[in-house]
């Protein structure tokens, strides 16, 4: 696959040296970190730690499902936002910037928060019980253990960007006593299981993601990910097999007053010379607690003072607007 962005826009990070680095090391990693996210909104990084075998079962066992015959996947079918199956012309991304697109050629398995919250306001909106389906049992376990591995991943980074800002390293992490998260398993079939693609039709077409970071492990394909940049507009993501994609999503680019950039991307349709291209992704939204306020920090690190707004209304809202009806 070609990777046209530039290392200088979207570095690979090793966050292996991070935590115990000389101050030296860390300073540059936090300035390299910082640099990156005014431009594209995107990192690669490695030294995470994650097996690749584990994220190569999860797949596998994923694909068992999404084979599946449509009747039996129905019986998990939920709407955006829930717990299961989310079958094709569910969502349609690019409605959430108002671009309007055909509903997005993709499949998920869509999981979300796994403990109950205190509140039972919260609990009502934020809370069920993920929804694992019994046809692939390895899945439950696997998922679980992938998802541990991604908060502590996504802890690690929060505390990173803190420092990148010459914040207090805890100044995003302590927002996460009790956080909510999202993933997905989006499954990308050819076009012997979608049909043509429509004009304007995408995978996943046009948008950015509401939360904090995402944390995206992906593979390399014709119709895969690309990513907006100012100076090079649409072009295709860097690719490292050992990496994660990490982008800062909108509560973050509020945050932070507009100093980082929401990165906006796209999953290209099946291309017409690899039509049977399949394709599959691993998503880890993360969020934080609900209830928390987001207030843009002040200038000189903030760029736009933003109304501040309560993350999980905001949320809402934007999950809401992708909904196919």
């Amino acid at each position: 696959m070609r990777t046209s962005v530039s290392d200088t826009r979207i570095p690979t990070i090793d966050l292996q040296p991070w935590p115990a680095g000389d101050p030296a090391t860390r300073a540059g990693i936090a300035r390299t970190v910082d640099e990156a996210l005014q431009t594209a909104g995107f990192l690669l990084v490695t030294g995470h730690g994650v097996d690749p075998s584990l994220r190569c079962r999860i797949r596998e066992a994923a694909r068992s499902f999404f084979r599946l015959p449509v009747d039996v996947k129905e019986a998990y079918a939920a709407k955006v936002g829930g717990r299961g199956w989310l079958g094709p012309g569910a969502e349609a991304n690019g409605y959430s910037e108002g671009t309007e697109t055909p509903p997005d050629l993709k499949e998920s398995l869509t999981f979300a928060t796994h403990e109950p919250f205190d509140d039972p306001v919260v609990n009502a909106e934020w809370y069920a019980p993920n929804v694992w389906p019994s046809e692939v049992p390895e899945l439950r376990t696997l998922c679980e253990e992938y998802l541990g591995q991604m908060a502590e991943l996504e802890k690690e980074l929060l505390s990173l960007l803190g420092c990148a800002l010459g914040l207090e390293p805890d100044f995003f992490s302590r927002h996460m006593d009790h956080p909510t998260y999202g993933f997905n398993i989006n499954w990308y079939p050819g076009v012997e299981v979608v049909g043509a693609p429509a004009p304007g039709q995408f995978r996943i077409g046009p948008h950015t993601d509401f939360g904090t970071v995402t944390i995206l492990d992906r593979q390399a394909g014709k119709g895969g990910l690309q990513i907006w940049t100012d100076e090079g507009g649409w072009e295709d993501a860097p690719y490292d097999p050992d990496a994660f994609t990490i982008n800062i999503g909108d509560l973050m680019a509020r945050w932070t007053g507009d100093r980082w950039r929401s990165g906006r991307h796209r999953v290209l349709p099946p291309p017409a010379d690899a039509p049977a291209e399949e394709l599959m992704s691993l998503v880890y939204f993360g969020e934080c607690t609900p209830g928390t306020r987001v207030e843009s920090v002040p200038a000189p690190v903030g760029r736009v003072a933003y109304e501040p707004v309560d993350s999980h209304v905001y949320l809402r809202q934007k999950l809401d607007s992708i909904t196919v009806d």
